[in-house]
């Protein structure tokens, strides 16, 4: 079973996952964690690493993932945290910057994870599309290579 955090992307990944028929079968579910209330709420953040590193950091996507595996259950997790634009209080991060991290449970022998950042171009809404498709071909990389 693979779990999703979103931010950014506000559940289109998710979305993506869910129109394949059979998806029940693999997908636990998504976190939907828009603000930074709901990341400390929904996936047990610290405050103080939102602080610290932003919301869209490597360390921050890296949380969002463990803490989807670890509060769903699943084998698998992935996590989205980036800036679509406009760029509001995130100044300091250029618009279109992503973080994608994936967590797992691969081989058994601990909890593993990873991130990876992007640089997308266009609208808001290109953006967070590309960012929803982009993390579902890591998943399905580092799922293939576990790491």
């Amino acid at each position: 079973m693979i779990a999703a955090a979103e931010s950014c992307t506000a559940g289109l990944a998710a979305d993506l996952i869910a129109r394949v028929p059979g998806a029940s079968s693999v997908f636990w579910g998504s976190f939907v964690t828009y603000s930074l209330d709901a990341k400390v709420r929904m996936l047990g953040m610290s405050g103080e690493l939102l602080k610290k590193e932003g919301a869209v950091s490597r360390a921050v996507s890296l949380a969002m993932a463990e803490g989807a595996l670890e509060k769903s259950g699943a084998s698998w997790a992935f996590s989205i945290t980036g800036l679509a634009g406009p760029a509001g209080d995130n100044s300091d991060v250029p618009i279109g910057t992503v973080w994608i991290g994936i967590a797992g449970k691969g081989d058994g022998k601990g909890i593993k994870s990873v991130a990876k950042m992007f640089r997308f171009t266009g609208s808001r809404n290109e953006v967070r599309e590309a960012a929803a498709k982009a993390a579902l071909e890591e998943v399905l990389k580092n799922i293939n290579e576990e790491f």
